[in-house]
């Protein structure tokens, strides 16, 4: 038996439809702007979310970092989620490659809300950072895949007008979103000054991020890939992977959220655990455990196939994906049972 693994939808593997377009993707070096693949692509995203221009990027991280270095001068501050990937998942490189300050504010579920933003700008005073962007990540992982909805982007957006903040969109799950509100990614994307998608999740590509926003900003932002390292050549070979995801695997992620909710309902019927499968929005479950048991509960699952991340001592995801299908979860949720059936009283209480 394989193993069913939940840990993240990063995992995903390349289809053999998306192998066959990745070996005979025409290609150029596209540091000198002449990968016809990479061109559609950031020509084919920049059109989806209704902007200008995109770039193709190796990882969500380095987008992150692309935008908010384009949007800032050192010393500057960046407003943004306590729970933020930004703030927690990327080796501070924040202040390492653009010199900003991160101010983390507390969150209803991950998401931001206007009248906090807005209370979190400096004053204008030489003994002050200058707040200069607000980050948004949407879905928020660290919260669980939760949404922000059009109405509460476009209220930040209007603070973040209001106090001259650029609008930083963090959309790696940013396609979950917008199947789980049934709406346009463009509609989604539109307040945003600079925006980027991933490839490489729930789409299923193999590697990549397109950031996207007007010319100007994607130019400066061509330019600090170079910097940081991201400058590619024959990245055709990748590119192709996305554009294949891009017509084949979005009508699935609806799919994703089903398995997730029907994950969701199985561990809340399983105690000790504990969430809320109301909760669940898109294809991220957050579940707690008992006391600092999250760790040890895992490591006993990995020997009996399921795979999960400890996501804090006693608190653990599971991110459903296309390579896991609904009978896998059926089948994980079969697993879990009978451990939780022969666990000893301290993993049951």
């Amino acid at each position: 038996m394989s193993d069913i693994d939940l840990r993240s939808d990063t995992l995903t593997r390349p289809t053999k439809g998306m192998r066959r377009a990745m070996a005979e993707a025409e290609v150029g070096d596209d540091v000198y702007g002449e990968d016809p693949t990479v061109n559609r692509l950031e020509a084919r995203v920049a059109d989806l979310l209704g902007t200008d221009a995109g770039l193709f990027v190796p990882s969500g991280t380095m987008a992150n970092q692309l935008c908010l270095h384009v949007l800032t001068d050192p010393g500057d501050e960046v407003i943004l989620a306590r729970s933020s990937h930004v703030f927690n998942y990327e080796s501070g490189a924040s202040g390492l490659l653009s010199g900003v300050q991160l101010h983390p504010l507390d969150g209803d579920r991950g998401r931001l809300s206007p009248a906090p933003v807005a209370a979190a700008v400096r004053p204008d005073a030489v003994v002050a950072p200058r707040s200069r962007v607000l980050s948004i990540e949407n879905t928020a992982n660290k919260a669980g895949g939760v949404v922000y909805t059009v109405e509460r982007v476009q209220a930040l957006a209007d603070v973040a007008q209001q106090h001259d903040l650029s609008l930083h969109l963090d959309g790696a799950r940013l396609w979950n979103a917008a199947a789980a509100l049934d709406v346009d990614i463009a509609t989604l994307a539109a307040p945003a000054h600079l925006v980027w998608v991933a490839l490489s999740k729930g789409l299923g590509a193999p590697v990549g991020s397109v950031v996207a926003g007007p010319a100007s900003l994607i130019e400066a932002a061509r330019r600090a890939r170079k910097q940081f390292g991201g400058g590619m050549r024959q990245a055709g070979i990748l590119a192709a992977a996305g554009l294949y995801a891009l017509d084949h695997h979005r009508d699935d992620l609806s799919h994703d959220h089903a398995k997730a909710r029907r994950l969701a309902e199985g561990l809340a019927a399983c105690p000790p655990f504990h969430l809320d499968p109301d909760t669940v929005d898109t294809n991220i479950v957050i579940f707690d455990t008992p006391p600092d048991q999250a760790a040890s509960i895992v490591e006993d699952l990995r020997a009996h196939g399921v795979l999960l991340s400890p996501f804090g001592p006693s608190t653990i995801r599971a991110t459903t994906h296309r390579d896991v299908s609904m009978a896998a979860v059926e089948e994980a949720l079969q697993i879990i049972e009978a451990y939780v059936d022969r666990s000893p009283a301290s993993v049951q209480s």
